[in-house]
């Protein structure tokens, strides 16, 4: 261990190990640093058949009359209550927050091919992926996400100094040639089908979650297969990429399908996943099957929610035994405390016009742990 002496004195004493500014390589181990979205200038998604395919119908019709537009200010109010108590209770927790720079995302930009408005930086959860030491700009599908990292530069550029790995993935080119021109939300019982062609690498980083040396992903209307591979391929023989086949009729992230609450513990969604076509690397594993979520009374939320009743999953494990979840849920609530977890209960409700829930709106920088293999 290396050693620091004090000047003018012959007594040597132990250095503080350095704490490296990125390390996160699953989704359980002790949490230390979170990021948090923000609210402020989030803006109406702007008009594409990629936004427009992913979200709840009557989301999808109010979006293409405001498209462009700032969201009203009691929405933007009700969650931002929620948020602030969220934050409070993780710093409670002996977690460090930081969060993105506020952006006015009503300004127009473009590339030579198009051009759109912004959406928000709520999620930051999409944008970036943290594996280990290396934080990975993810190529989105959404054109109103096109800059999004760049409200996180500051922080990016902060844990570059301090040694961690910074990388982006090509960011792409989103023409045409992209998005298929045909494609149609599939009916009930048809074929499951994306709007995005293979024609460069996209993906979305909730797509994915993590398990050590192993990752599961869903492709979806914001990951192609190309996207996958690339990421396959970037990380290289040290971690297998699995592929979670979903049933859902509009996938868009994984963290409302599948995601691993501890060492062993997967939680699925009975509506999208079949647990016997799950991949033979979880044979092991405890298979926990999400309850029906609890019913939203609120109207406007239901109709303003730009995600589905499944949002009961999306929770943030703390440390492999607390997990964070909202109170509405009390199924969920319940199933965790059977399940052997230490549920803490929270208010996010109001996020989902904004795009998600706990999972959703942190991305974990830090967790305290090495890297491991989980999986058979």
């Amino acid at each position: 261990m290396a050693v620091a002496q004090e000047p003018g004195v012959g007594v040597t004493k132990a250095a503080e190990p350095v704490v490296p500014p990125v390390g996160s390589h699953n989704e359980w181990d002790p949490l230390e640093e979170v990021v948090v979205g923000r609210l402020e200038g989030a803006t109406i998604p702007s008009g594409h058949p990629v936004v427009s395919c992913n979200v709840p119908p009557w989301a999808a019709r109010l979006q293409g009359l405001a498209a462009g537009f700032r969201y009203p200010r009691f929405l933007i109010e009700r969650a931002q209550k929620e948020l602030d108590g969220f934050i409070a209770l993780l710093e409670s927790l002996g977690v460090t927050v930081t969060r993105p720079e506020a952006v006015d995302h009503r300004r127009r930009f473009g590339t030579p091919d198009w051009s759109s408005r912004g959406f928000c930086n709520t999620c930051p959860r999409d944008c970036l992926l943290v594996i280990g030491d290396e934080i990975i700009e993810t190529p989105m599908a959404w054109p109103c996400r096109y800059f999004e990292t760049h409200s996180y530069r500051p922080l990016l550029k902060d844990w570059f100094r301090r040694g961690g790995r910074w990388t982006a993935a090509p960011k792409p080119q989103l023409t045409d040639e992209l998005f298929d021109p045909d494609f149609r939300i599939p009916r009930p019982g048809e074929p499951i089908r994306h709007i995005l062609t293979e024609f460069e690498p996209v993906f979305d980083a909730a797509d994915f979650v993590r398990a050590g040396r192993d990752l599961f992903v869903t492709r979806s209307n914001v990951t192609n297969r190309t996207g996958v591979e690339w990421l396959r391929r970037h990380l290289g023989p040290g971690y297998r990429v699995h592929e979670i086949e979903s049933r859902c009729r509009t996938p868009m992230h994984i963290d409302t399908t599948f995601m691993p609450l501890a060492p062993g513990k997967v939680l699925i969604n009975p509506e999208y996943v079949d647990p016997d076509r799950l991949p033979d690397a979880l044979a092991s594993w405890d298979v926990l099957t999400a309850p029906e979520p609890d019913p939203i009374p609120d109207r406007m939320l239901r109709v303003t929610s730009m995600c589905g009743k499944w949002l009961s999953m999306n929770v943030l494990v703390i440390d492999g035994e607390r997990v964070i979840a909202d109170r509405h849920h009390t199924g969920m609530l319940r199933a965790l405390e059977r399940w052997g977890f230490e549920p803490i209960p929270c208010d996010l409700l109001h996020y989902a016009p904004f795009g998600g829930s706990f999972h959703c709106a942190t991305l974990d920088v830090r967790r305290r742990g090495t890297l491991q293999s989980y999986c058979d």
